[in-house]
């Protein structure tokens, strides 16, 4: 990596701490925060810095992210860079040693909820775009920064608006400016969710007359759910993972006096290339009807899908995840390629076939989603000259 590269990085770092302070001094949990004064930041930063940028919303009219867009100026493939910059809850603040929104920096750490997922990697892609800006003509395709803020509910409502847009071009592959420095995610299981809804005979617990309520079914079903025989090993496309299945809710009853007629469970199966949608609810249909075989019920046991998300996995030689560990690699560092078990944001962008989707590299961390989140700021000019050299690889620059 070049001395000049690594010089500008270095340069760049108070500044991008900077933004990152005073985004997390808006708080922004998901869900609970009202996000206009955060991305009011950002909109003030990027007006003053000549970057064009909209809002994004979605189909209720709520605001749900900001874009930044670089129009290159020769033809070639879009790219996009991603940071939520909606938070986790603060959890405890009396756990706190320090405010959850102080933003200050103490010993080298970058400290409030935020810092770490993922205001600072927020503030450090929109620098990069204004690097870029005033050399877009040279570039091939563009550059996208999506500025996410319904990322921890869990809706994905500013990549869901970015992708639904009809004034975007739909990118090649994106970077997502998770932290953590060992490790580039490229690939992770998905996942099939479902809800069951199991039925039975209502009764009274001091009634003479046995009755298998529905909890004592839930309970068999779960059972049965927790032997089912999943596929074990890799599979034939070399993904590293196994499926896996877990029950996750066990809702039914009230009281002590009345057996119950209805309990409902929330099924969570991730799946792989090997086992993917159709087979985690053939298998789960499968195990329901054992259960209306063994024990009948008064009506079927229900599954209701709620949402399927494909896997995904990157080769290291397929950009973008060859840009990010060619330029980690010329900064002198071993970052390993990983596959995930977790889903992630990169699951939903494959389902909208963007498979070109890296997840991580970042500066190092504690407390994510904790309690004392803090971000360490020593490596930040590293971080920030690797992605500028990935993006200026993409780019053709």
């Amino acid at each position: 990596m070049s001395e000049d590269l690594q010089l500008a990085a270095r340069e760049r770092a108070a500044s991008v701490v900077e933004l990152a302070s005073e985004l997390i001094r808006r708080p922004s949990r998901g869900g609970i925060d009202a996000y206009g004064p955060v991305l009011g930041v950002l909109e003030e930063w990027l007006s003053a810095s000549g970057l064009p940028h909209r809002r994004l919303h979605d189909d209720a009219g709520h605001l749900v992210g900001l874009l930044v867009e670089i129009h290159g100026g020769r033809p070639g493939s879009w790219w996009t860079l991603d940071a939520c910059v909606d938070t986790a809850p603060y959890g405890d603040e009396a756990s706190w040693s320090f405010p959850p929104d102080c933003g200050d920096v103490v010993d080298g750490w970058l400290r409030g909820r935020g810092s770490a997922d993922s205001k600072l990697a927020a503030s450090m892609f929109c620098h990069i775009a204004a690097d870029l800006a005033p050399h877009a003509d040279t570039l091939h395709g563009g550059l996208a920064v999506l500025l996410d803020v319904d990322e921890h509910t869990g809706g994905f409502g500013g990549a869901r608006a970015y992708l639904a847009d009809p004034g975007v071009v739909r990118p090649a592959g994106v970077m997502i400016g998770y932290p953590g420095m060992d490790e580039v995610v490229v690939g992770g299981r998905g996942l099939w969710r479902a809800t069951l809804t199991v039925h039975a005979p209502s009764g009274h617990s001091g009634s003479s007359k046995h009755v298998v309520g529905a909890i004592s079914r839930a309970a068999h079903l779960v059972r049965l759910l927790d032997s089912a025989e999943l596929p074990d090993g890799e599979s034939s496309s070399g993904f590293p993972l196994t499926p896996k299945l877990s029950v996750t809710t066990f809702h039914g009853g009230e009281g002590f006096s009345v057996i119950p007629d209805r309990c409902d469970l929330n099924i969570d199966v991730r799946t792989t290339p090997g086992f993917g949608a159709h087979d985690a609810e053939t298998l789960v249909r499968k195990v329901v009807a054992e259960l209306d075989a063994d024990l009948p019920g008064p009506r079927p046991t229900e599954v209701n899908p709620v949402v399927s998300w494909p896997p995904f996995r990157l080769a290291e030689d397929e950009q973008p995840a060859a840009a990010l560990l060619t330029a980690a690699a010329g900064a002198g560092l071993t970052v390993r390629a990983k596959t995930a078990g977790p889903s992630n944001i990169g699951n939903l962008l494959a389902g909208e076939g963007i498979t070109g989707v890296t997840a991580g590299f970042g500066v190092p961390y504690e407390g994510l989603h904790g309690i004392d989140e803090r971000a360490h700021l020593g490596e930040l000019p590293t971080v920030y000259a690797v992605y500028h050299r990935a993006v200026l690889d993409l780019l053709g620059g």
